[in-house]
């Protein structure tokens, strides 16, 4: 008997940068899920995009890496050297665990975060109606998107949702009366920078950002918003802006003592830099000058600390949660190879008995249809007492992944798999 393989490949921020992680996403999901279908080797295709992740889950019967990547890479224009760094691939046990943690949301830029748990629900839906899940993935996928829930619930890890970046914005707010008409520039385009962008996308402020690259700017605001601008036009106009959030991770000063002096004489309302770059690249000079209100990394971390503490806690019993119903998950996903063999057996032996009991029935001349009715439910009374047992031990052993009992039992009850 052939066990299905549960596969998860993915792309994700943990090891791309926001503009290469771009140039792995598919722009035409439902082309995307064609070519999946035809070419990968995948049963079953479940794909999960957003601005920080690219996934791809799947169930085969043979596990073909290369095929998937080749699928991949076609899609997004990619060479198949591309995937080497930044592509991950887990199956079955890993992909349980994974799937919960993302749910859960342990596994985003933002511990809790809320957004991830509606887009696996989305991407769920998105698979059906293109028809390209089945029992496998849609039993995996409804599991964990209640673990998920449920994990939210009993832990409240997702209780007061806030990023360095979301600190920054907040600290910005508080400090800039009426921002909605203020000047915002955004440097850098990595991950704190992300978190800015999406904070003020949030609470629905324009912003301008820029990085070294206009390219890069480009790529950066389509997918996570912003205005792109040029690095050198920022440079020599500092005294355009009056919120500066500086998250790179440049090895320099970008923004030095004597660009915002001079970005001073001629603006006539103050400034306020917040620096989230680690190690700093805001001169600590330029908090001297006058009209300047900045604040740095560290005074940032502080206030986000007292809340990441609360959630850190959290974090422990979500992953008990988590250990907990990943085993649970897993007895119910081996089950599913054992019940369609369960099925046939169930039906071919039902299919000799109802046989049986029409020549029994026609032999008696039996016509009172209330004895018939007892007749008919001693026969399934047997079958059942006699069936039941060995079938119950035949899903056990599927659980415990017990190759032997399962082939063992397709031979002795002639179990032929249909495709």
């Amino acid at each position: 008997m052939e066990m299905s393989n549960i596969i998860n490949a993915r792309v994700t921020f943990r090891n791309s940068p926001i503009h290469i992680l771009e140039k792995f996403t598919f722009k035409d999901l439902d082309s995307a899920y064609e070519s999946f279908k035809k070419h990968s080797g995948l049963n079953e295709i479940v794909i999960l995009q957003t601005c920080n992740r690219v996934e791809i889950f799947g169930s085969t019967k043979e596990m073909n890496i290369g095929k998937i990547k080749k699928t991949w890479a076609s899609l997004s224009g990619l060479e198949e050297v591309a995937f080497n760094e930044n592509f991950e691939i887990s199956s079955d046990d890993e992909v349980y665990e994974h799937l919960l943690k993302l749910t859960s949301g342990l596994d985003s830029m933002v511990l809790g975060e809320e957004q991830i748990l509606g887009q696996v629900k989305e991407a769920m839906i998105t698979a059906k109606e293109m028809r390209t899940s089945g029992e496998y993935l849609n039993t995996l996928f409804d599991k964990a998107i209640k673990i998920g829930t449920r994990v939210r619930n009993a832990t409240g890890i997702n209780k007061g949702t806030i990023s360095v970046g979301s600190m920054a914005v907040k600290l910005a707010e508080e400090n800039i009366d009426d921002l909605k008409t203020k000047n915002i520039l955004l440097i850098g385009t990595g991950e704190a920078a992300t978190l800015v962008a999406k904070s003020l996308n949030k609470r629905g402020y324009r912003f301008f950002v820029t990085s070294r690259t206009l390219q890069r700017s480009q790529a950066f605001s389509e997918t996570v918003g912003g205005i792109p601008i040029g690095f050198e036009d920022v440079l020599s106009g500092f005294s355009n802006y009056d919120v500066l959030f500086v998250a790179t991770i440049a090895p320099y000063f970008l923004v030095t003592y004597d660009r915002i002096r001079d970005a001073m004489k001629t603006k006539k309302t103050g400034m306020m830099i917040l620096d989230l770059s680690n190690p700093r690249t805001v001169d600590e000079k330029v908090a001297t000058i006058g009209g300047i209100k900045m604040m740095n990394l560290d005074q940032i971390a502080e206030m986000v600390d007292k809340n990441i503490k609360y959630r850190s806690n959290q974090r422990t019993s979500a992953e008990k949660i988590i250990n907990e119903e990943a085993a649970v998950l897993r007895a119910q996903m081996r089950r599913l190879e054992v019940e369609p063999v369960v099925k046939e057996i169930f039906k071919d032996i039902d299919m000799k008995r109802a046989k049986e009991l029409e020549k029994a029935l026609r032999m008696l001349g039996e016509t009172d249809q209330s004895k018939i009715k007892i007749i008919d439910d001693l026969t399934k009374a047997i079958v059942e007492g006699i069936i039941s047992t060995p079938m119950n031990n035949l899903r056990r052993a599927s659980e415990q992944e017990d190759e032997e009992i399962l082939s063992a039992a397709t031979k002795i009850f002639d179990y032929k798999k249909k495709d």
